[in-house]
């Protein structure tokens, strides 16, 4: 057990924020599982209580909740002084992009390992990172910030049809919208420009980015910095949805493309990581491979999220969440592999609007050779839509197997199994990843 020098009491390990989804609660189980006093910092600690795995973890691996203004550095600093000044805050972490920023200054602040305030921020903020890029001579699509309608139709002509619009400051693809008209990028702009906060109520850049259209296909590339070491762990396939939005609809690990293509990409990630003066922990990088080369669509300062910390559990036996853990603790994470093979998510979603009734299939898919774990984020009653972002999911599907092509099919079959049934229409409503 992790002991404080000063007390017998287990040191504090604090998560601000997570992602809603089992992913996000992951670090509060692996910082128990390490011995640590477990404190989940939220200013609203239900909202985590749709997860399907909440109650677990709340039960088990939670010691203690602490009410507070999560989008202020000074209440999240106030909030944790009674640990540090008692001998006993060992770290303190967010797996959230909208922490991120806060969590980096508050851990500065307190003395604590952490992501250099500044380039929390710039990873946190889209156009801030492209200018970061561009500056370095890192590949990032042409963009621009609109700072009204006539500027944004100005830069969509500029950029020509289709091209793309989306917010500086959310996450999960949340307002991100391929436009093929003028018209469509009105009302991408509008719909962006109406809204002064984001998803967590923290307030928005003013304007829109509208940005060159990218050809091609999706990965991610993963890292973790260690003793000034940049150990990349593979690179991800991303499967997304279809346009007019951006929505993750499965990931695999590792990458089925050719050592060349896989060197770029992680080559291009090394170097917007370095544009970004990102310094500590993980980092998940998001890179669209054209036929011109990579470039890079978003530098994230966080493990990857959605279900690839699991992937890349089930392939290499690394315990990603165990040792970010480590690391915001200052102990030596270990990311020694310990097996060799794939594995695979695929991401259930609505076809239609109304409200879920049931999702049949599931012992079915949970038979299916190679799958490890099939998870309902969504049930009776809730208000359902066909995805328009990360936050309209209605569960998973993880299957492994010696190839990543046996994941993949394993998978797909795995969903296959699944069968939502939607009773009549209503507006849309859902859950956030």
């Amino acid at each position: 057990m992790t002991t404080s020098s000063h007390s017998a009491a287990p040191g504090v390990l604090a998560v601000v924020e997570s992602q809603l989804s089992n992913f996000g609660l992951t670090p509060l189980r692996a910082a128990h599982e390490l011995g640590f006093h477990t404190v989940l910092v939220s200013n609203d600690p239900d909202r985590y209580r749709v997860v399907s795995l909440a109650e677990e973890v709340f039960t088990r691996h939670v010691d203690e909740i602490v009410r507070t203004n999560t989008n202020s550095v000074d209440a999240v600093v106030t909030a944790l002084e009674p640990f540090r000044a008692d001998g006993r805050l060992r770290g303190v972490l967010t797996v959230t992009d909208y922490n991120i920023p806060i969590v980096a200054e508050a851990a500065a602040r307190l003395g604590l390992p952490g992501l250099d305030p500044g380039a929390a921020a710039t990873c946190r903020d889209k156009l801030l990172m492209r200018e970061a890029c561009a500056a370095a001579g890192v590949a990032v699509p042409g963009f621009h910030r609109a700072v009204d309608e006539e500027d944004a139709l100005a830069a969509a002509d500029r950029f020509g049809y289709p091209c793309v619009v989306k917010p500086m400051t959310e996450s999960a693809s949340i307002g991100v919208t391929l436009c093929r008209t003028p018209g469509e990028v009105l009302a991408a702009y509008r719909e962006i420009s109406s809204k002064p906060t984001d998803f967590r109520g923290q307030p928005r850049r003013p304007g829109a980015l509208v940005e060159e259209y990218l050809l091609g296909f999706e990965v991610s590339v993963e890292s973790v910095l260690v003793e000034g070491e940049r150990v990349f762990l593979g690179v991800t396939d991303k499967a997304l949805g279809p346009h007019p939005h951006f929505v993750e609809m499965g990931d695999t690990f590792p990458s089925m493309l050719s050592a060349p293509v896989r060197e770029e990409c992680v080559d291009l990630a090394r170097r917007a990581l370095d544009a970004v003066g990102h310094d500590f922990g993980a980092a998940h990088v998001e890179v669209k491979m054209t036929a011109d080369g990579p470039f890079v669509v978003e530098v994230n300062g966080r493990m990857p999220g959605a279900e690839i910390t699991q992937l890349i559990r089930e392939a290499t036996g690394i315990y990603l969440q165990r040792e970010v853990v480590r690391l915001h603790a200052a102990q030596p994470a270990d990311l020694t592999v310990t097996r060799s093979r794939a594995a695979a998510s695929r991401y259930l979603a609505a076809t239609r609007n109304g409200v879920l009734a049931s999702i049949g299939g599931t012992e079915l898919a949970r038979r299916v050779p190679g799958v490890v774990d099939v998870d309902l984020e969504a049930g009776p009653g809730n208000t359902v839509r066909p995805a328009e972002s990360n936050l309209d999911l209605l569960g998973y599907v993880v299957a492994v197997g010696d190839t990543t092509g046996d994941a993949v099919r394993r998978a797909e079959a795995a969903l296959g199994q699944l069968t939502p049934v939607i009773d009549g229409s209503g507006a849309p409503a859902g859950g956030a990843r």
